[in-house]
């Protein structure tokens, strides 16, 4: 009996790739492997598989193998491949990006706050693919057949920071590889409520849908439900009642960060999805208050920057390695808080 499974495996918490796993059938005859595949995989054309293999995205027990190996049976095949076409026609947009740096195979940008990644429900226009649609109207990977085009990793809407995109097959198949092989250095800051009792320390548990609000995501500590998380962190300067601190990534989940931080009492300043926009450090006094209030209005939304990103370039093999400054909302707030703290009177 022939074992399938698929998984859609969070790549910096955006669902881009699936994962698929097949045992193959103890009487199945020799025959090419992007072939086999391609009756068994829904909407998997034999070219995107090649695409596949050939960026070394399919492994056979544990190697990666080319578009002509024949299967045998027992194989233990795994895949990793970007979603089929959807049925959502991408407007191209002429908005204005922040690059970082470009090659002809990929580019690397830093994503403003409140920049939406890729159109979704509310979001069918103005977005981080509408301003790559048009970026890149001439290259044959950006139609406006696919919603994600050369995406292999996403941040939250109002997290600010680096992302890199690819520009052609090769490149969108390697990089993501790198993420579903978590070899990718993602480091980011945030400023959280409270002061860390360890300078350093590991944050574990699964991550997944709250099962009281589908809105949030929550950790089941027991790992009965969610998926495996690894975040690891170090305060960099602590601010009377908040603490700026660097977290980096080990595995890519849904709203990662805020979700650890949270399960660890330390929620993300003025993260309002998990409860970060209220008061939860201090003191009782109005002019404190005020002082919180007016550092929400400088900085509408979670304090948090995807400051690093490093990677093995798909083509030419080289570690790059791209740092960014924190955005002008999140500075003013750490320096609004450096203030308050050097001039209060307790």
């Amino acid at each position: 009996m022939e074992e399938f499974l698929q998984e859609n495996d969070n790549l910096e918490d955006g669902v881009l790739f699936e994962h698929y796993r097949i045992t193959v059938d103890a009487g199945q005859s020799a025959i090419r492997i992007d072939k086999f595949l391609t009756n068994r995989i829904e909407n998997a054309s034999r070219s995107r598989l090649q695409a596949a293999a050939d960026a070394g995205n399919i492994l056979v027990n544990g190697n990666s193998v080319k578009p002509n190996y024949k299967v045998k049976p027992n194989d233990d095949i795994q895949i990793v491949m970007d979603y089929p076409r959807r049925e959502l026609k991408i407007i191209a947009e002429d908005i204005p990006l922040n690059i970082v740096y470009e090659d002809d195979q990929l580019i690397v940008i830093n994503k403003p706050p409140g920049f939406v990644v890729h159109p979704g429900h509310g979001n069918y226009s103005g977005t981080l693919v509408n301003a790559l649609a048009y970026y890149f109207k001439d290259l044959p990977l950006f139609n406006s057949e696919d919603p994600r085009p050369g995406l292999v990793h996403r941040i939250d809407k109002d997290t600010s920071g680096l992302m890199v995109v690819a520009k052609t097959e090769l490149a969108k198949n390697k990089l993501a590889f790198q993420f579903f092989e978590k070899s990718t250095e993602r480091r980011y800051q945030a400023l959280v409520w409270g002061n860390l009792k360890e300078t350093e320390g590991t944050i574990t548990g699964n991550i997944g849908r709250s099962l009281k609000n589908r809105q949030v995501f929550t950790v089941f500590p027991e790992g009965d439900f969610g998926k495996h998380a690894v975040t690891h962190y170090k305060v960099l300067k602590s601010i009377g009642y908040v603490n700026l601190v660097e977290c980096r990534l080990e595995t890519g989940r849904t709203h990662q960060i805020r979700v650890h931080m949270k399960y660890i009492n330390h929620t993300i300043f003025n993260d309002s999805n998990y409860g970060g926009d209220q008061i939860l450090r201090g003191t009782t006094f109005s002019k404190y208050r005020q002082f919180v209030q007016n550092c929400f209005k400088v900085l509408p939304r979670q304090a948090l920057h995807a400051k690093t990103l490093g990677f093995v370039h798909p083509l030419t093999g080289e570690k790059l390695v791209f740092n960014s400054e924190l955005p002008e909302d999140m500075s003013s707030v750490i320096e609004k808080w450096e203030n308050y703290i050097a001039n209060r009177h307790d």
